[in-house]
């Protein structure tokens, strides 16, 4: 069970840093966030049947994590991340992975000896450090996610409203292009960051 739980924690993390990569760039994969979530969620359920057995530290990290986890997937999944579900699930999401690498920053200062040298009793200037490095390069990095989640989001309406509305029974005016060109619908899909993709006029066309 343990070796499950460290694998599945790796992947959580790694998932959750491309995540947070997604949010910087305003281009958030569903995949990944599906991934993060469920693994990141996996990584709390397989850490309570682990011993040393009680409710300790590791554990209450878990409870919370969990409880972060269960907003972030009402905030990407029921609510599609609509006005200030965006805020909230960079929230829940990015201090969901802050706890995963605390808890990494713990558990290597435990069991990679040439770390653990440096703060036997995790009380010792390195640890303390790393520690808060990680805390607030987490808090900048969620802050710079929400906003451009959020430029994002403005641009992606802005581009919509500016689009000319086509209705499907008004003919193409002369000389326009070809729905087709070199095999390809000219029509493309848009995607919105964390939402459904939606198809516009000319593939819905296409498709009937």
């Amino acid at each position: 069970m343990l070796q499950i739980h460290v694998v599945v924690s790796l992947i959580a993390i790694l998932f959750g840093l491309l995540v947070l990569y997604g949010l910087l760039s305003a281009r958030l994969s569903s995949s990944w966030t599906a991934i993060f979530l469920v693994t990141t969620i996996l990584t709390s359920l397989t850490g309570f049947p682990l011993a040393p057995f009680g409710f300790d530290p590791p554990r209450a990290v878990g409870v919370i994590s969990l409880v972060l986890l269960a907003v972030a997937v009402a905030a990407y999944y029921a609510f599609h991340l609509a006005g200030a579900w965006r805020w909230i699930f960079v929230g829940a999401a990015v201090t969901a992975l802050y706890l995963n690498v605390f808890v990494l920053i713990v558990q290597s200062f435990t069991k990679l000896s040439f770390l653990k040298a440096l703060a036997p009793t995790q009380s010792e200037l390195p640890f303390v450090a790393t520690q808060v490095v990680a805390l607030l390069a987490f808090v900048a990095l969620g802050v710079w996610a929400a906003r451009r989640l959020r430029r994002g989001y403005r641009g992606a309406a802005a581009k919509r409203e500016a689009r000319p509305v086509r209705h499907a029974s008004a003919p193409p005016q002369s000389g326009a292009p070809s729905r087709r060109e070199d095999g390809r619908w000219r029509d493309e899909l848009e995607v919105y960051p964390g939402a459904p993709v939606m198809a516009n006029w000319g593939l819905r066309q296409a498709l009937l």
